[in-house]
């Protein structure tokens, strides 16, 4: 994995560990290491807020038994595709 990849995951970690949605990201900071790889793929493939809102709900509900809808998979899936919009496709035009 390159550099910039590694970049990319820890980036979408943090946004991921600040949502929490089962809250422990304080204890265990790779909790949603499960959604990295198909989120990031996703972004890639030029998924937008309501794909990547869709996937998040999944996760919680059929990964980590949760409401879908109360944590707030939409707002987290505005800001991901946000951060994806100004850092994702950057950095991967131009590996460091």
């Amino acid at each position: 994995m390159s550099s910039w990849d590694t970049s990319l995951e820890g980036d979408l970690r943090s946004l991921l560990n600040e949502w929490d949605p089962i809250g422990v990201a304080d204890d265990v900071q790779d909790e949603y290491d499960c959604m990295l790889a198909p989120l990031l793929q996703q972004l890639r493939s030029g998924a937008g807020r309501s794909e990547i809102g869709e996937f998040l709900r999944h996760e919680l509900e059929d990964h980590f038994g949760l409401d879908p809808l109360g944590p707030g998979p939409d707002a987290v899936a505005a800001r991901v595709v946000a951060w994806w919009t100004s850092a994702g496709p950057a950095e991967e035009l131009s590996p460091t």
